[in-house]
């Protein structure tokens, strides 16, 4: 069995990239879930590492890659500074609003960035769009689980469909011969869109509507 390539050989030149600004942006949600909470400093940089590696772990895990932060000190030192930060800057500065538009950027840039590696290490087309899922939302949901919120899993808002477009796209436009930064660009912009008109104009799925027993809507 030939040994397994390094990560550098397995990634397109982009993705150091797009894993840090995910990183960043899913660590400061981590930190302010905690801040908002009154937590300490401690709790903060907590939940700023779980957040920001949580889908990359379960990634891992999943595609049978070396735990990424656990070889690599930069993710710990990015979510342990941006912890740091949400720490020693005012509460005005991270307002709702600005950080779903800074939590967009992530969302589609992670996407892409677990999808990218998932194919890096053989998984197939499909397994490999999930994986980008994967990596974009299960930080997020280990978050909301731990601040004792509902997850993103449970709301209709254009969320992990988001995540899904960019990983889906960047597969299929590989599957077509467009690879690389083209294909990521293209990808992430066309997630990060999707978010940003979720959150511009509140933009949902349609939720299940439960019917009664003769196949009549209930109310």
């Amino acid at each position: 069995m030939l040994p397994p390539l390094p990560a550098a050989d397995l990634l397109p030149a982009f993705a150091p990239w797009f894993d840090v600004a995910g990183l960043a942006v899913f660590a400061v949600s981590g930190a302010l879930a905690a801040a908002k909470r009154g937590q300490t400093a401690v709790t903060l940089a907590f939940f700023a590492l779980i957040t920001g590696v949580g889908g990359g772990t379960v990634r891992d895990l999943l595609i049978d890659a070396p735990v990424f932060w656990v070889h690599d000190p930069r993710a710990a030192t990015v979510c342990l500074l941006m912890a740091a930060l949400v720490w020693v800057t005012p509460e005005r500065w991270w307002k709702d609003g600005a950080l779903a538009w800074f939590d967009a950027v992530g969302l589609a840039a992670y996407a892409v960035y677990g999808a990218a590696k998932a194919i890096g290490y053989g998984v197939p087309p499909v397994p490999a769009a999930l994986m980008g899922v994967v990596t974009a939302c299960v930080g997020g949901i280990i978050r909301d689980v731990l601040a004792g919120e509902p997850s993103i899993l449970m709301r209709p808002e254009l969320y992990v469909t988001a995540a899904a477009l960019s990983s889906a796209l960047y597969v299929a436009l590989g599957l077509i011969g467009l690879a690389g930064a083209p294909a990521a660009i293209i990808a992430a912009a066309a997630g990060f869109g999707l978010r940003a008109f979720a959150i511009r104009f509140r933009l949902a799925l349609p939720a299940y509507r439960r019917r009664d027993g003769d196949g009549r809507e209930g109310a």
